[in-house]
């Protein structure tokens, strides 16, 4: 062989079975294990994307953080650990059965002296008399004993404890079950038939009956953990589980069909519990079994365990009333939608796509300081909740969807049912948002005293309708000025105003209003004429409530406070509704409610591989820890006698121990 070939062998050789490669090792495993508790794993990567951005999502990628324990380097470096460990414990092995085998009886009396606990004690008795009492001692205090006759004497060689060194062995034998049971659950095969192109990847979004076959995995893969939404009504026989920037279908040995889920929250709104029950049938559909699972009470069916892990809506049927936001008419349209379905819109603003996201039968909110919307004259939507005072109540049910045009661009948006109390009033609430990452911000429409949104949205199209400006801008300036200003330049001059401003206000709100000041008043005067202004428009919108309520049949407004507040609450959220993004708003009317079950389905062979070596690090630790090898010789020769004491920790009860036997020792000897 060449001497170069022995020479590195015999260098692998010592790196593997080095305690320091070892411990390297185990020291990046301990890293990558933090990572992977710290980043929750196996998620979308879109969700990675909007958590840390693009240039740390990218970071991350390339490193393989996303799965981490199934990462390649990750399953490597327990590959190299597997193979060093066990390198160690071949070399070492017969060192340790030597070692707690032997008595060590070769020691010579001036090792012996050299000892730090030894003890020296006349004799008169012959050394056989005095090594066969010492032996019978030693013996009774749980010692090893051999009798050694030595020329001009005897030596006593005793141990206990000699099951110490198996500690070692046991922790070695179960880091190796440890990361067996690891590579185990790997995904090894999956990633050799990705590696040979035998299985690929989907990154398109597919319902699971159409995923090609090169993306499934048979029921017969002997490791996966997948998980799968399953609605009151329905099953699934497979599951699905997130793969880098894709996903995988596993197909199971049997199908799970859910009869009912229940939750319960608490009075804050968190779940309080939930469980499912369930039923089992085999691919032929014959009925298997039928059980109930909970949170941290699996049902485990053929090697597979089925874990109670999340919840969501199962599709929701909703019953929508829609309107059309920049339309002159009041009028409204029926919407019916269900949760996780789309339907198509056409307005007068173009074409879109509703894409119903989620419904929540309530939501717990903090209502302390109430859902605050900023305003100026230049009015923007508000923010989100925030109050210091906590106080939590129920606002009713909510759904969410995207709005999306036709250009393919959407919008986020989360309705309330149930109108809220803010300052006094009442508003049907709607937020939106244009990412997830973002929180949401809420457009508030008033009620009127019936509670309906339905004189909203009648103010609302008489202020957009341009034919209605000239009745509304007369109807103004008669209330405005005394009757015998009628018909005069003052009259018609005030009309001319009325007509601007609700002109500018109907093309984009206040902010159209707050450009024609800038541009054509002089900074020293827009504050008074911006409240002149803001004046004609509210009194103006008054006249327009009216004109609408008489166009409707309906009795003319009163001439009260909450009349006001309407009033004024419809001219901020009409000017919000330009940056609202959205050309329709949909009430929930009505729902239907379904629910669905989140299950996490595992088959794990190397979960018992790992339990029993946890055991046997259990083991090996208590050996190391609790069990204390200490080795005894007395060198007996005529006249003399010699004690020496030895042992793996010197601690207290070492020093206490060989105090006492040194005592024995000289009761011994008398």
């Amino acid at each position: 062989m060449n001497p170069s070939s022995q020479s590195f062998g015999k260098s692998l050789f010592e790196l593997l079975s080095s305690m320091r490669f070892a411990i390297s090792l185990l020291s990046i495993l301990a890293v990558a294990s933090i990572i992977g508790t710290v980043l929750k794993q196996s998620e979308p990567y879109s969700s990675y994307l909007i958590q840390l951005g693009p240039f740390w999502f990218q970071v991350f990628e390339k490193l393989g953080l996303y799965d981490v324990y199934h990462a390649a380097w990750f399953l490597l470096i327990l590959t190299f650990l597997v193979t060093s460990t066990s390198v160690c414990i071949t070399r070492n092995a017969p060192n340790f059965v030597r070692e707690m085998r032997s008595f060590r009886e070769h020691v010579s009396e001036l090792s012996l002296n050299a000892f730090k606990h030894k003890h020296e004690a006349a004799t008169t008795q012959q050394p056989e008399t005095l090594a066969a009492s010492a032996q019978r001692y030693l013996e009774g205090q749980g010692y090893k004993v051999r009798n050694l006759p030595r020329e001009d004497g005897v030596l006593l060689a005793a141990k206990a404890g000699s099951w110490n060194r198996l500690g070692y062995f046991l922790a070695h034998s179960a880091i190796v079950m440890i990361c067996i049971g690891g590579l185990l659950d790997g995904n090894l095969i999956f990633k050799a038939q990705q590696v040979l192109g035998v299985k690929k990847i989907e990154t398109r979004d597919l319902p699971q009956s159409q995923v090609p076959a090169i993306s499934r995995l048979l029921p017969s893969n002997p490791s996966f953990r997948g998980s799968v939404q399953i609605p009151e009504g329905s099953s699934a026989s497979v599951a699905f589980f997130n793969v880098a920037d894709g996903y995988l279908v596993q197909e199971l040995p049997f199908t799970v069909a859910l009869k009912q889920f229940r939750i319960e929250h608490y009075t804050t709104g968190q779940p309080k519990s939930f469980e499912s029950d369930i039923e089992l049938f085999d691919l032929s559909g014959k009925k298997i079994r039928e059980a109930t699972i909970a949170v941290n009470h699996p049902l485990i069916h053929e090697g597979v365990a089925i874990y109670q892990a999340s919840f969501a809506d199962g599709g929701t049927r909703l019953t929508l009333r829609g309107w059309n936001l920049f339309a002159p008419a009041a009028s409204s349209f029926p919407v019916e939608g269900a949760v996780h379905g789309n339907a198509a819109l056409t307005s007068a603003a173009g074409d879109h796509t509703l894409e119903f996201i989620d419904f929540r039968p309530f939501n717990i909110e903090d209502m302390g300081g109430g859902i605050e919307t900023p305003r100026d004259t230049m009015s923007v939507l508000g923010g989100s909740p925030v109050s210091d005072n906590r106080s939590l109540r129920n606002v009713g049910p909510s759904f969410q969807y995207k709005l999306r045009d036709a250009r393919g661009q959407a919008r986020e948006f989360s309705n309330y049912m149930l109108p809220l109390q803010l300052d006094g009033r009442w508003y049907l609430m709607s937020g939106v948002r244009e990412s997830p990452n973002e929180a949401f911000r809420y457009l508030r429409m008033p009620l009127d005293p019936a509670g309906e949104i339905d004189s909203f949205m009648r103010l609302r199209g008489a202020l957009l309708n341009a034919e209605l400006r000239p009745e509304i801008a007369a109807r103004f300036a008669r209330q405005a000025l005394p009757q015998e200003a009628w018909g005069t330049e003052i009259e018609d001059k005030l009309k001319s105003s009325a007509t601007q401003m609700l002109g500018l206000f109907a093309e984009g709100g206040f902010q159209s209003l707050g450009r024609f000041i800038e541009e054509k008043i002089s900074e020293a005067e827009r504050e008074k004429v911006m409240g002149t202004y803001l004046r004609i428009l509210e009194l103006a919108a008054f006249e327009a409530l009216q004109l609408a309520n008489q166009q409707a049949g309906l009795p003319a407004p009163q001439a009260d406070q909450a009349t006001g507040w309407l009033v004024r609450d419809t001219l901020n959220s009409m000017s919000d509704l330009f940056v609202y993004g959205a050309p329709i708003y949909l009430q929930l009317m009505q729902y239907d409610e379904v629910k669905a079950t989140g299950l996490q389905l595992t088959r794990s062979p190397g979960k018992n591989v790992v339990y029993f070596g946890s055991l046997l690090l259990t083991l090996g630790v208590f050996f190391m820890l609790y069990v204390r090898e200490r080795r005894i010789w007395l060198r007996i020769k005529p006249g003399h006698a010699l004690l020496a004491m030895a042992s793996t920790k010197h601690t207290i009860d070492f020093e206490k121990e060989f105090a006492r036997h040194a005592q024995a020792l000289d009761t011994l000897v008398k």
